[in-house]
This record gives structure tokens, sequence and C-alpha cells, in this order.
């Protein structure tokens, strides 16, 4: 945010200004605070906003005085702090950085929002419009996944009044939770990606998950705009929730359910990494009526993408619908899509060793949706190498899928069943459902090699050394923290250089 006074703040917030001892209130009234806002001490910056989170572990208000001493300027508080500095005193400092926030978002005249939802792909698609967005103007998004009740507004914090673009993420682990963020950055687009199978033993069923996610395009205005997956039957149907326009993407083909721009990819190929390439098509047909009156805009451009996977297509092309209907041109977002790379880590991270082998670290978190995504495209590599050295063996180094709810046990045996449909030739897996990942994957007869691994150090010592030829894919969910056995693999090395000194699960 571009600095603001302590009192505009305060009452943005609906503080009460404590000021340091000695220090008269009068004093306070032209004291410029920002533009930096944050919530660890460490990242405080001169004339920054502390915010002190209270937790039973660690509590922000104990480094109050840290910050202060780093430069900033002022915190937000539960209580008086004496640190140097004035404290904007709250009954709760999360609801106060929310409405801090949306006072951000409000008096940033030239902003539009950008919401992202979906099972899974928010933070690829939410990296993708970002670079798209950028090249028409000055462009707010995290880096990683700030998808909460926290990390959404204070991402938002960093608008200020040349800010053209806001995007951000919005994650849902229960109904009313994405209406929430939505109160606090309300979107201009609201784009939602699929209802899959993330946070199912939270929500019961996928129709749940669909009436969550839904929530993004219901707090679209009547100019604003829904940017729909037409290849998701739940999310298509979500055209009747939204008062605002509707665009639609889908891969092969154009949206079965039409729209007023219609985004779709066909030709489409990958390159011996699994990069793929296709025909962007964007028809609009928002100046189109039955009576023949105005025309239907139709733009046709190649697009080759540097990120990994066939699921970045339709990543791609919900980025592109979203650019379009924020008045960027056809061409110009196909240029764009081909220039951007991958900006948040651990998610299809390619890593190339001198030997020849590939690991794909992918382990930021996991779902049944994402997990498989991640096998093909692992499959995909390993028979691109099989084809030039016979002697290749792909390796599913897998673990839990959290928060799958009754249903786990038997989702993991789907995803060891579908490695081995798919031909990969090794799985390794760990956690509390290695076994189930291991009885599925055994069950389809296939020669498969799969095993239990109980430590991190044995799903390491398990595929190494590795060949010339091989492929590793590394995924889990959040909490197993796998990206140390890809660190380590990557490294050529079969030691957990960086992970928990027991090598265990964390």
């Amino acid at each position: 945010m571009q600095p603001r006074s302590l009192t505009e703040i305060a009452a943005a917030i609906g503080a009460r200004i404590a000021p340091p001892d000695g220090v008269e209130l009068s004093a306070l009234e032209g004291l410029a605070v920002g533009p930096d806002v944050v919530i660890d001490s460490r990242r405080a910056t001169p004339g920054s906003l502390f915010v002190a989170f209270p937790g039973e572990r660690v509590d922000g208000h104990d480094f109050v005085a840290t910050a202060a001493a780093a430069g900033a300027a002022a915190a937000v508080t539960q209580r008086p702090v004496e640190a140097g500095v004035p404290c904007l005193v709250v009954d709760d400092p999360q609801r106060a950085l929310a409405a801090l926030a949306r006072h951000v978002v409000d008096t940033s005249p030239a902003l539009s929002v950008v919401g992202i939802t979906g099972s899974s792909g928010k933070t690829s698609t939410k990296d993708l419009i970002a670079q798209v967005l950028r090249t028409a103007g000055p462009t707010v998004a995290p880096i990683g996944s700030f998808n909460n009740e926290i990390g959404a507004p204070l991402t938002a914090t960093g608008c200020d009044a040349t800010t053209r673009f806001l995007v951000t993420e919005m994650g849902a682990r229960g109904i009313g939770h994405v209406a929430y963020l939505c109160s606090i950055t309300p979107p201009t687009v609201a784009v939602v990606l699929n209802v899959g199978h993330a946070h199912l033993g939270e929500f019961g069923s996928q129709d749940m998950i669909a009436k969550a996610k839904g929530e993004l395009v219901e707090a679209v205005d009547e100019a604003g705009w829904a940017v729909l997956n037409g290849d998701d039957p739940r999310v298509t149907a979500m055209a009747s929730r939204t008062r605002g326009h509707v665009a639609r993407f889908a891969v092969g083909e154009r949206p079965a359910d039409g729209g007023e721009v219609q985004v779709w990819a066909t030709d489409v190929e990958a390159d011996e990494l699994d990069r793929h390439g296709y025909t962007l098509h964007i028809e609009d047909r928002t100046a189109w009526s039955p009576a023949g009156e105005g025309e239907v805009v139709t733009a046709v451009f190649p697009v080759r993408l540097r990120q990994l996977g066939a699921h970045q297509v339709p990543n791609s092309l919900a980025a592109a619908a979203a650019a379009y209907v924020l008045g960027l041109d056809a061409e110009q977002i196909a240029a764009a899509l081909s220039d951007a790379e991958a900006l948040s880590h651990w998610r299809m991270e390619l890593h190339e060793r001198p030997d020849g082998a590939v690991i794909l670290n992918d382990s930021y978190n996991a779902n049944p949706d994402s997990m498989a995504s991640g096998l093909r495209t692992l499959a995909r590599l390993g028979a691109a190498r099989r084809s030039r050295d016979p002697r290749s063996r792909t390796w599913a180094l897998i673990g839990d899928m959290l928060e799958l709810g009754d249903d786990a046990a038997e989702e993991h045996r789907r995803i060891g069943a579908l490695a081995a449909t798919l031909g990969i030739t090794d799985v390794v897996a760990i956690g509390d459902f290695a076994g189930a990942i291991v009885e599925g994957a055994l069950a389809q007869n296939v020669g498969i090699r799969a095993s239990v691994a109980p430590d991190k150090f044995a799903l390491i010592t398990a595929a190494a050394p590795l060949g010339a030829a091989d492929v590793v894919l590394v995924k889990a969910s959040r909490g197993l923290a796998l990206e140390t056995v890809a660190d380590a693999l990557a490294a050529g090395g079969t030691g957990v250089s960086d992970a928990d000194e027991t090598g265990g699960v964390r």
C-alpha cells in the first residue's frame, strides 16, 4: 500500500491508538505508515506496519520490539505493547488485517481483482494469469499459495494507487470460506478451475465442494465475469449462480455450454519434457445477438507452454479467458503465455542432473486429482526416454494425500492402481496410507515394483543410485514435506540433507 497516516489506518480497522511512553497522541497525527504490511518481524522494513497475531506457541506481541528495531512504524495488537512505536489496539488482529486489505482495495481506483478457486491448479493458474496481466499493467500476486484468511488479505495490502490488477487465490475448507475472502477482495473476474476431491473429508461430497467454490461466482456483480471450466460439469453449471457475464474454456473443442466469451485449445501436442503447445482459439460474442446485430470476434494464435504437464493446458486457457475479459488482446495473451515461467516452488519443478536423471519435484501438496496428473506426466516423460533407452525406469516416490475422510484408503489404492496401469515401473510409498498405495499397484498384476518406505531416508535410498535415463516424481501432501527428498535426489546424494534429523515423516 502507499504510505498512509496512522489515523487513517486506525479508522479503517477500528483501532484505538496507544502511543509509546512519553509520546502525546497529537504528535502521531502526521505519522506515515507503509508501504509494507508484515506478520513476521523478520520481514519488517522501515515504515512498515507489523500485525501481531496471538498464538499458543508463538505470540506476535513478543516480537513487536524486534519489528520496531527493524524500522516498523507501528503495530496492530490486541493490547498495548511498549516497544517505542504506537500500537493500533483491536479485538482481533486477523479481522483488522482483513479490514485494512479491504480499505486498500477500495482506495485503489484503477484496480481489477481476479479471484481463483478450484480443487487443484490454483497456484499454477495464478502464476500464469499474473504473468499475462503484467504485460498490460502493474500487477500484485503472491509467490506461492497465499490463499487463506491471512495470506489473501496480506497479499491485497501490496496494492497501491498504481496497481491495475490483483490476482488472488481463494481456498476453502468449508462453506462460507470463499465468500469471506470475497468480502475482503471483491472479484471483478471469478475463475473456477475444477471441482475435485481435495478436502473431501471436510466437505463430505463433491457437490458440497461445488457449493463452496461457487461462492466465488456469486460475489461477481453485473459488470464482472465468471470464467468457468467447460469440461467440468459442476463448474460449468455455476453459470446459473452468477449475476455477471460468463466465459468458458475447454480443451480439444469449443466449450459445449457456450458463453459470451469462449476459449479453447486444439492441436495439443507435448514435447519430450511434457511441455505442451496448442492452438489458442478465442471467440467473443459480447457484441453479437441472435437478431444478427453486431459481430462475433474470433482469434487464433499458437501457444507453447514452458510448464510441464497436460494439466497446464486448461490452467493456461483459464488464464487466457481471464486476461481477455479484462481487455488484453488475443495475440498479446498468446505471447505472454508462451513466455510465462513456473514461479512457485515445488510444483512440477524439473531438475536434470549432470548424469541425465530427471527429478520432478511436485511436493508442495497433493490430492487425488493432482496426484493423477503428476503420475501421467511421469509416465509421458518415461515413455519418451524409454524410446531412446529401454533401461529407463520411472519412479513414483509418493506419500499420503491428507484430508480425504472415510474414502482415504480407497483413494490411495486407486492412485497405486493408476500408477501400475500407466506403466510406472517403481512405486515407493510413505505415510499412513502407503500400504494402500502399494496394495492398489500390486493388484494390477502388471509386474510393477512397489514397496513401503518407513521414513524419508529409506524413500531416498530405495531410488538411489538412479540410472541416467530414469525419471522420478516426488509428491505428497504438504504435511509430509517431501521437498527434502527431491532436493537430496536432485543433488545426487542419498542423505536427507535438509530434512528433519531423523529422516522421518514430519
